[in-house]
């Protein structure tokens, strides 16, 4: 059951491997700092936290974005991220995962995306994180839009993405 906590909502974790799993999207920015410790804290025999922020960057398919606007289907999207972090979590050996996504209006230079793994070991907290962080930039339900000063475009879907997941397949 999902759990609205202001602009965002969080999906608790049914019980299995892992100890901890945070799904967010929300509007508000996230402190990167603060959810790392709340990862590490969750388990004392984490050994490695691995994560990937992304942020807005000022160019695109448009060159000079000064926007960029991100919608999704609550719900839906919340479960599609869960999923991909299970699966990571089948894959590898994770204590803990988090992942936070924000939608609405961002500026360039803001933190879009946060995703963090725990494990005893780097190697899988490495390779779950950059797992979930390929999967969710195709799979997960997002729409996005560049805003320029001529105008606004939806971002299309980019061939090399697609090609990132193949790596994974096997």
């Amino acid at each position: 059951m999902a759990v609205i906590e202001g602009d965002s909502i969080s999906v608790p974790s049914e019980p299995t491997k892992m100890n901890e799993m945070t799904i967010k999207v929300c509007h508000e920015d996230f402190d990167v700092s603060d959810e790392l410790q709340r990862l590490n804290q969750a388990n004392k025999k984490v050994g490695a936290i691995a994560s990937f922020i992304g942020l807005v960057r000022d160019f695109g398919d448009a060159t000079d974005v000064e926007a960029m606007e991100l919608e999704h289907y609550p719900g839906m999207t919340e479960n599609a991220l869960r999923g991909i972090a299970e699966e990571a979590c089948r894959r590898w050996d994770i204590a803990g995962v988090t992942v936070i996504h924000r939608v609405g209006r961002l500026k360039p230079a803001d933190q879009i995306v946060l995703v963090c793994c725990a494990s005893a070991h780097r190697r899988a907290a490495f390779s779950a994180c950059e797992f979930i962080a390929d999967y969710l930039k195709v799979r997960a339900p997002f729409w996005k839009k560049e805003i320029t000063a001529k105008g606004a475009q939806w971002v299309a879907a980019k061939t090399s993405d697609e090609a990132d997941l193949q790596r994974w397949k096997s």
